[in-house]
């Protein structure tokens, strides 16, 4: 059994199932441009897919987002990796749910090869308001790379970026621009920005406009000692023990590492540090609720 076509006229969640339900086992390879995708059915099962650097389901929900390209699906051919365990059902409704979501993101964030710009707004007067979530992004976003390539390089979904760019587009703190394009001038005198609202799990960083402009024209040190700080309060918080010395040491260690110019894992080094004292000062399950709140940086 093998047939192709267009993914314009078949989207990804259709062909699996037209392929499954005859129990066969083959490959779905995926085109789109240069990209280039795969997954594999064993006896009708997904076992296994990966789209770039991305495998596993965050590969399906990936793929089920393509609304151009190709498909061709060969029969006979296995895979010995498995890093799909959920159901078809689950997974196919997953990416439907996804996909319908991501019709409300498209209409502002066309596709995830779009490239974010900061947006540095000198009538700024209001504190900015984001989420751990938020400040990833932010730190990541330096109007060159793309969705795609901020999250591979944050090691999330390329989907959540795109919902979390939806917020900072739609608070006018982020414009999209389409990858190649020149990068507009940032400043946009006497525009007041609202900031973006808390959301209800994880802490939030609020800080000064003007730091917030800083890191919009590229100041990642910046940035990242903003989220080297609201790491420490929320681990001295957790333990009951401001001003903790052995917190303090571990938090002026890693801004160290920040002046030498290492990046985003010395704040996920930082948390993991912390939660280990946090333990041995409190207790384990302040340690696991300080995890919690830190999980969106991991």
């Amino acid at each position: 059994m093998s047939f192709q076509g267009s993914l314009k006229e078949l989207p990804l969640a259709d062909i699996v199932q037209l392929v499954a339900v005859s129990g066969k086992t083959g490959m779905f390879s995926l085109t789109r441009g240069a990209e280039r995708g795969a997954v594999y059915i064993q006896n009708g099962q997904i076992t296994h897919a990966k789209v770039n650097d991305t495998e596993g389901e965050d590969a399906i929900y990936a793929l089920a987002l393509w609304n151009e390209g190709q498909f061709q699906f060969s029969a006979g051919i296995d895979c010995e990796s498995r890093t799909i365990t959920r159901s078809n059902t689950n997974l196919l409704m997953e990416a439907a749910r996804r996909s319908d979501e991501w019709k409300i993101l498209s209409k502002k964030i066309p596709t995830t090869e779009a490239v974010p710009q900061l947006v540095c707004r000198e009538g700024l007067s209001e504190p900015v308001t984001l989420t751990p979530m938020e400040w990833l992004i932010v730190t990541g976003t330096d109007g060159r790379r793309s969705i795609e390539e901020i999250a591979r390089a944050a090691r999330i979904s390329a989907f959540d970026v795109a919902k979390t760019l939806y917020g900072l587009v739609t608070a006018d703190l982020v414009e999209i621009r389409a990858k190649g394009d020149a990068a507009r001038p940032a400043s946009v005198p006497g525009i007041a920005v609202a900031a973006p609202a808390a959301t209800a799990a994880g802490p939030v960083v609020t800080t000064h406009s003007g730091v917030f402009n800083a890191v919009t024209r590229g100041d990642e040190r910046r940035s990242l000692q903003i989220l080297c700080t609201k790491v420490k309060q929320e681990a001295e918080s957790a333990a009951l023990a401001p001003g903790d010395p052995a917190i303090d040491r571990l938090y002026r260690a890693a801004l160290g590492e920040v002046d030498k110019g290492r990046g985003l894992d010395v704040v996920r080094e930082l948390i993991r540090s912390l939660e280990q004292t946090v333990a041995a000062l409190r207790g384990r399950e302040a340690s696991l609720a300080f995890r919690e709140k830190m999980a969106p940086l991991l």
